[in-house]
């Protein structure tokens, strides 16, 4: 038999595809590298904001993965008009996240690999302690200056990591200024190096603000199989950040 064709325009999402069902991972993004024996075997058609529809939709795929947030409306319209089937994910918390895992498990056979990765997510999620961690702001892009807002899958993770996200009741990715975040009386800032690279020479920006730290990005931001470590990795970060109040 067969095994099915999926193409996936969402980098974690191909992770994720990656781990449960390789067989059926038939495209990609060039934005998809991990894990790079992955991006080293599928093909890429395009980025996650211009992806070649035109290639895509003469591979014929049996599904295409895309998520509201880093896929474009007419993208999707396009793909779907050209006869294929886009499963459009939406991820803008923890328990999205798992809801995605679960129903990707079962698209591509492999609802107990899925059903294994999400009991893992939620062991992680347990050891945890809402509302105990520091206060944190976390930049995503420089200038103009944008923070993690709430409603986001960042804001679910870090505050089920323990953290109080101090921009939690703006929605999404607002503009601030440094006076501002200073109003808000973070105990930590989080630097991470995507969407914006930020970097060690940025750390004095925030200076007057709180102590500053560098983090992965894909710590923060990419859901799927990096999860589990993902959530520990961030809870000894902000276990630390505590220490220093």
């Amino acid at each position: 038999m067969t095994a099915m064709r999926v193409v996936s325009l969402v980098p974690s999402l191909t992770e994720l595809v990656w781990e449960l069902a390789p067989e059926t991972l038939a495209g990609r993004t060039k934005f998809c590298t991990e894990p790079p024996e992955m991006a080293s075997a599928v093909p890429a058609f395009g980025g996650t904001k211009d992806p070649d529809v035109a290639a895509i939709a003469a591979l014929q795929p049996d599904l295409v993965i895309a998520n509201r947030e880093e896929n474009r409306r007419e993208d999707v319209a396009a793909l779907e008009d050209a006869g294929l089937r886009v499963l459009v994910t939406v991820i803008d918390s923890v328990g999205e996240a798992l809801a995605a895992i679960r129903a990707i498990g079962a698209e591509v056979g492999n609802t107990a690999g899925a059903d294994a990765l999400a009991a893992e997510v939620e062991a992680a999620l347990e050891e945890a302690r809402p509302g105990e961690g520091p206060r944190v702001f976390v930049p995503i892009w420089r200038r103009p200056l944008l923070g993690l807002g709430g409603g986001t899958y960042g804001s679910s993770l870090l505050e089920a990591c323990g953290a109080v996200n101090v921009q939690r009741e703006r929605e999404r990715y607002p503009e601030v200024t440094l006076e501002e975040v200073r109003e808000l009386r973070p105990e930590l800032v989080l630097l991470p190096d995507e969407p914006y690279h930020f970097r060690e020479e940025h750390c004095v920006e925030f200076a007057g603000v709180a102590p500053a730290r560098l983090v992965d990005g894909k710590l923060l931001w990419w859901y799927g199989p990096r999860m589990p470590r993902s959530i520990r990795a961030l809870r000894e970060l902000l276990a630390e950040a505590a220490a220093w109040r």
